[in-house]
């Protein structure tokens, strides 16, 4: 192990396989809306709470940006066993609190199960499919405003 391995990002979570599947997850979450869905994950949270971490990724990520505000970043810190899901004020305003909470809920018991990949790739579906509801896609001005690759921090 050399002396600046410490700081290289961890990008074994998943295999080639699952990357692509999440990838997929999130463009085809993403078709029928104008909202952004972003994944982070990394090992470690630098907080207690991950909400406060979900919340200055989403920041660093400029995912406050878009134009609707309905930007969406799940948040996960696989060896501290946390995770969060952070939506900006436009989604937000139309879902509210209990509506992410169950969301979470729903990724703890699939992580419970082992099923990593499913319970994101499930709540990807579950969260385009709310912003399709309330961010329908128009064909004449949406673009796909931020990257559907997946994030790694350290």
């Amino acid at each position: 192990m050399g002396l600046f391995d410490f700081f290289k990002r961890e990008t074994h979570f998943f295999s080639s396989e699952e990357e692509k599947r999440i990838m997929h997850a999130i463009e085809e979450a993403e078709k029928n809306s104008s909202g952004e869905i972003r994944l982070f994950v990394e090992s470690h949270c630098e907080y207690m709470d991950p909400i406060r971490r979900a919340k200055e990724l989403f920041a660093e990520l400029h995912m406050h940006e878009t134009s609707l505000h309905n930007g969406v970043l799940i948040y996960i810190a696989m060896k501290d066993r946390q995770l969060a899901i952070f939506g900006d004020a436009g989604i937000h305003e139309r879902v509210g609190s209990d509506y992410w909470a169950e969301e979470v809920r729903k990724m703890i018991d699939a992580f419970k199960m082992q099923s990593y990949v499913d319970g994101i790739c499930g709540i990807i579906s579950d969260i385009g499919s709310a912003l399709s509801t309330h961010f329908p896609f128009d064909p004449n001005s949406d673009r796909n405003e931020l990257s559907n690759q997946i994030v790694f921090g350290k």
